[in-house]
């Protein structure tokens, strides 16, 4: 019986429910009944009818889907942006089952701390024996310009993650340490975003922990390491092309950090600085999200293009505090857990609270001889060994001179650390496929980060969902699913905020230098989306003119010609193809300033490109394609009154609006030159005042027919016309002259004099001195600012 008919019948929801024989159940206990936090979800669900159900979910789907969240999946020589997949039914853990979590993880933290901090300090864990040499020294990520290096503030790390799973006795397993870049806290805050969508009354009812708190504290905490209120805290990705890019812009435009890449930054005696559109500024805190090996060219790995040369001279100076320390990827080691238990008593003075899964280090393959003594291990290095040469991609093989419980044999990629895990069943959780609840394994991702009061834990967090019943299954690369996890308590839970305490200091932070990355783009966007506008303008003129009077037209319409040659548009297609590649580079250049960026913005211009391409194949010319690019226009419309009235006047906001006023410029001009030129049809004019956008002020400036001194004065002379050329450069001149060192006390930059040269002569010309060839001069000039803006600020 499917679940739809069995609702239809009267069946909850929850009773066609069936964990797996043997293997335990999130939602439901041994005995069979629904644990106690989740009985309210279950309700919840069993009272919904399918419609209902389907329109509830809806409202978490749209609002992923309208706020650009993705991660990029990898396979076959390419990369693509994939849909969230968020997993529709949240994980539910008790409040009283989450603190015994947050108290035992807290606790390998601090082993973790301890054992980074030897590694590249005094190293006695390996001189005493308590770790064997070759583990460490014959780590990849175990970097030895690190060695002697102390961080500034005293702790290597600062942000954690742990992977977990429940074994069969219901107990929880740390499956492995995440110390490198931990991904996934952002995704955590949009998936739970998504679910109040979902299930917003039940969320509101349910004694749910809050997740704002823990950013909060980690946010103060950074801002507290930067020192005082000029101080700069940065986030450093690997750049758009990376899988977790979009958590990297969200984390920092969440919390208000810089969003920096490795070319963005230099470092100049010993001090980390960020090239900036104002100039160079310090970097005091760095968040890096990528691995550590790539940070630095010059003493790490020398084929990095992501790092910036010179990373590890700042930290030896003890300029700038690294999230997380350079070379704690070490700990990611798998091979390293089996040596965490015999370590713990010694180093934080108590047992693990909660235990590894059971591993086995047999060495290395390069060095047999150090598991000789233990006969079991030198069973798995000939299980191992005789499938030589190793595979790294086929890391999971068994050994079938092992007992039933079979252990799995892993070789650490990259490390040459052979490696036996105990086979561990994972617990399963529900999940809603095709209308009905069944159960899937799950794995739970838990955040730590260190504050001035130590380690907090983020109160729920991400669990990973398999998309069947098999564990192999449970990576998002593989299909696997992202579920919010809900930490339900007795009573209810207060609202928190981001905000600072009242206590803290409430002064205006000084934001934060515009890197010049960021302002390239945010110029690249301007243009590419006023071109754009400029294609949709020309194309439904056209359009109209051939709905108008088809061949009858056609000398008007071969008046198009120059404007089409110039800008490479094809004009028989109606939505033509330089149409799709300008939106395309659009989102590209916001792509890479999501952090800057409006959602709002975002979903705009994806919708635009969605809605180009919808029409592309099946738009007919003439009165079809006239409507198509109407409604086109309305849309851009929607992106320019969303930038000008919403975006911040911060000076990207000035990089992004002169790319507009250049590019109109630019585009304004080529129209003039053109369709005011002697040799242009009858009636090109009147198409120049449409493309213009002029039709109704043209008929109240002149009672008289259009003209070639009239098309002049209004569309290049006039200042009050947003579509004038001469509106244009008047805003070119007032958001150039606020750009950072283009007016130093009346000392102008080439930058400034060139505009302020084209203004002078736009302001003192006539219709008459405004011929055909003026106007394609002033349009290679208006081209030459950008040269000039690249020079001066994007080096």
């Amino acid at each position: 019986m499917t679940g739809e008919a069995a609702f239809a019948m009267g069946q909850p929801r929850s009773a066609s429910y069936r964990p797996l024989p043997g293997i335990p159940d999130e939602m439901v206990g041994p005995d069979g009944l629904i644990r106690p936090p989740w009985r309210r979800l279950m309700a919840h669900l069993d009272a919904l009818s399918d419609e209902e159900l389907t329109r509830d979910l809806a409202r978490a789907d749209r609002y992923l889907l309208d706020s650009g969240v993705f991660y990029r999946q990898y396979g076959e020589g390419q990369s693509v942006e994939r849909p969230w997949p968020l997993s529709q039914i949240p994980v539910l853990l008790a409040e009283d089952e989450w603190s015994r979590i947050a108290h035992a993880l807290t606790q390998r933290a601090d082993l973790l701390e301890a054992v980074i901090a030897d590694l590249y300090g005094p190293n006695q864990l390996v001189a005493s024996g308590q770790l064997p040499a070759a583990l460490v020294a014959g780590n990849p990520e175990w970097l030895r310009p690190m060695v002697g290096v102390k961080p500034r503030g005293g702790h290597f790390l600062h942000f954690l993650a742990f992977e977990l799973g429940r074994g069969p006795d219901g107990q929880w397993w740390v499956l492995a340490d995440r110390t490198q870049a931990p991904s996934g806290a952002g995704y955590a805050l949009e998936n739970r975003v998504a679910m109040t969508r979902a299930y917003s009354e039940l969320y509101a009812a349910g004694n749910v922990h809050r997740l704002a708190g823990f950013f909060r504290a980690f946010r103060d905490a950074l801002r507290d390491q930067a020192g005082d209120r000029d101080g700069r805290v940065a986030i450093l990705t690997p750049g758009p092309m990376n899988e977790t890019y979009f958590e990297h812009a969200y984390i920092a435009r969440y919390l208000g950090f810089t969003l920096l890449e490795g070319d963005d930054l230099v470092v100049a005696r010993d001090r980390l600085m960020v090239r900036s559109v104002q100039g160079m500024a310090p970097v005091d805190v760095l968040w890096r999200r990528l691995d550590g090996n790539y940070a630095d060219p010059l003493e790490l790995d020398p084929a990095s293009r992501i790092g910036t040369p010179g990373m590890m001279a700042a930290l030896r100076a003890g300029t700038v505090t690294m999230v997380n320390a350079l070379g704690s990827g070490v700990l990611e080691t798998r091979a390293l857990m089996a040596f965490l238990p015999q370590l713990a008593p010694e180093l934080v003075r108590a047992p693990l609270a909660m235990p590894n899964i059971a591993t086995w280090w047999c060495g290395t393959a390069s060095a047999r001889a150090e598991v000789r003594a233990d006969p079991r291990r030198m069973v798995l290095a000939d299980a191992l060994t005789t499938r030589a040469p190793f595979d790294p991609k086929d890391d999971l093989i068994r050994a079938a001179a092992l007992p039933p419980q079979a252990l799995a044999l892993r070789l650490d990629q990259g490390g040459g650390d052979l490696v036996a895990q105990e086979a561990v069943t994972l617990s399963t959780t529900p999940a809603l496929v095709e209308g009905r609840l069944v159960p899937r394994p799950m794995t739970l991702r838990v955040y730590l980060a260190r504050t001035a009061e130590g380690w907090t834990v983020m109160p729920g967090g991400f669990a990973r969902i398999g998309a069947s019943g098999d564990a192999s299954a449970i990576a998002m690369q593989d299909g696997g699913a992202a579920a919010d996890v809900w930490v339900v308590g007795r009573d209810p839970v207060p609202a928190i905020s981001l905000a600072r305490q009242a206590s803290a200091a409430d002064k205006r932070l000084i934001p934060g230098g515009l890197p010049a990355r960021a302002a390239d783009n945010l110029f690249w966007l301007g243009r590419y989306a006023e071109r754009a506008e400029g294609i949709v303008r020309l194309m439904r003129a056209y359009h109209m003119r051939l709905a108008e009077s088809g061949d009858a037209g056609a000398g008007l319409l071969e008046g198009f010609d120059p404007l089409f040659r110039q800008m490479g548009i094809d004009p028989a297609a109606p939505i033509p193809q330089r149409l799709l590649d300008n939106l395309a580079a659009a989102i590209g250049s916001a792509g890479r300033v999501r952090d800057r960026f409006s959602p709002d913005a975002w979903s705009a211009l994806h919708d635009i490109d969605r809605s180009a391409r919808a029409m592309a194949p099946r738009v007919a010319p003439g009165d079809d394609a006239a409507r198509a690019l109407s409604a086109l226009l309305r849309k851009l419309a929607g992106i320019s009154g969303l930038v000008h009235e919403n975006m911040y006047r911060f000076v990207g906001w000035r990089f992004l609006t002169i790319g507009r006023l250049h590019e109109r410029a630019m585009g304004t001009a080529a129209l003039l030159a053109v369709l005011c030129d002697e040799t242009a049809p009858e009636g090109a004019l009147d198409l120049a005042i449409e493309v213009g956008d002029s039709v109704l002020t043209h008929r109240r400036r002149f009672t008289l027919d259009a003209s070639r001194a009239t098309v002049i004065d209004l569309l290049a002379l006039d200042p009050l016309n947003p579509r004038a050329l001469r509106h244009q450069i008047d805003g070119l001149r007032e958001q150039v002259d606020m750009l950072p060192a283009a007016n130093d006390h009346g000392a102008l930059s080439p930058l400034a004099r060139a505009v302020l040269r084209l203004h002078a002569d736009l302001a003192t010309a006539d219709p008459d001195s405004l011929t055909t060839d003026a106007l394609w001069s002033l349009r290679g000039r208006i081209g030459g600012l950008s040269d000039l803006l690249t020079a001066a600020y994007f080096p």
